[in-house]
């Protein structure tokens, strides 16, 4: 994995335009930041390789999928035995509804965004992810009103 402080200006630029939207040309890229494509080409290549560009993909509004709701779900579970922990990992990472998983510090143990077409759907989710797995012993559901801000763009810090 790269540290941040190999990476330059010319690449700062590029992940800059390419989280914006990565589907510009290079040949673009480069005229956009004074490189040739076959640089641009490298640089991203190279970042690709070493992790820093983690993948290539359309964002999906999920309202337009028949998934309007989403859910921010706070999970406590009872044991953190390490087989336990990675069978339940397993279970959210399966769940085709789970659009993110954070496993934290404090009072919860995981941290869910999730999306749902109804009410009756989370239900469902629910009993297959929490019910049913012993070692859930608590979840906590918040519903989202309103999507104010939605994205994994990563801040580029220059000096």
């Amino acid at each position: 994995m790269r540290k941040p402080t190999d990476l330059d200006e010319f690449d700062l630029a590029i992940l800059d335009l390419l989280q914006k939207d990565n589907t510009v040309p290079q040949r673009k890229i480069g005229e956009l930041i004074n490189l040739s494509a076959p640089a641009v080409q490298r640089r991203i290549k190279r970042m690709q390789e070493s992790g820093v560009i983690q993948a290539n993909i359309a964002v999906i509004d999920p309202v337009t999928m028949g998934l309007p709701i989403t859910i921010i779900v706070e999970v406590h579970i009872a044991n953190e035995r390490y087989d336990l922990i990675n069978a339940i990992k397993r279970s959210f990472l399966e769940a085709p509804e789970v659009q993110q998983c954070y496993q934290v510090t404090g009072e919860a143990d995981f941290v869910l965004v999730v999306v749902v077409a109804s009410m009756s759907a989370y239900e469902a989710l629910t009993r297959r992810l929490f019910y049913d797995n012993p070692n859930v012993t608590k979840f906590k559901s918040l519903v989202a009103m309103d999507r104010v801000k939605v994205g994994l763009s990563v801040p580029l810090a220059r000096d």
